[in-house]
């Protein structure tokens, strides 16, 4: 087989490239599976190319984790417009949420089961994008819990949990979504708001359940 030819164009547009290329083959064949000439041929480039620009299948992987998950913070908080109620911010967040992760399965493919079972590095990378995810979702919902107990102090710890609880959510919920034909977006972002909604507005309001004859 001869060497790929390749056009001149600009490092930026070639290395983003060969992301794309490398979180297809990532993501639909996993990491361990993935092979360099596998991506450098999808990519349209040689593999020296891929190894000159990149360096190694390892900071390869590191480079379309970091890339998908700059995407999916991005797109999350474009969707949320501030001067909305808190439930239509958080509404339109998940509606965000999981149209991004419909569009780019193989993305989510990379940052949900890819990088979280293939070494601390890899999940390092991903637990830092949800981190951020849950730190946004915890200054939405806190903002609304201290206009709900009237209390400006409410510190954010009292709901930093239903945070944690609803990013985890949405992301086995992305999952499944994924998996299962003919869920949409919206249809994925409204079962998780009745879900999880309702409760929201509960704890609120100031009604909280408790096990019988014990407190909160």
């Amino acid at each position: 087989m001869g060497a790929v030819k390749t056009k001149r164009m600009p490092r930026a547009v070639r290395e983003q490239q060969m992301l794309d290329a490398a979180v297809r083959i990532f993501g639909q064949r996993g990491y361990m599976a993935a092979s360099m000439d596998e991506i450098a041929e999808l990519a349209g480039v040689s593999k020296p190319l891929v190894y000159l620009y990149l360096n190694s299948k390892e900071d390869l992987f590191t480079a379309c984790i970091r890339r998908e998950a700059t995407a999916l913070t991005a797109a999350v908080r474009a969707g949320v417009r501030q001067e909305l109620p808190a439930d239509r911010q958080l509404w339109e967040g998940l509606r965000a949420f999981f149209a991004h992760t419909a569009e780019h399965p193989d993305g989510w493919s990379v940052l949900h089961l890819q990088a979280r079972t293939h070494g601390e590095t890899f999940a390092a990378e991903v637990a830092a994008m949800r981190a951020e995810l849950v730190t946004f979702v915890t200054r939405l919902v806190v903002v609304a819990a201290r206009e709900a107990h009237r209390d400006p102090d409410l510190p954010e710890r009292e709901v930093a949990g239903l945070a944690e609880a609803l990013v985890g959510a949405a992301e086995s919920l992305a999952a499944w979504a994924n998996a299962t034909p003919g869920v949409t977006a919206r249809q994925a972002a409204a079962t998780l708001m009745n879900f999880a909604w309702s409760g929201l507005g509960t704890l609120m309001s100031g009604r909280v359940w408790a096990p019988p004859g014990e407190e909160t």
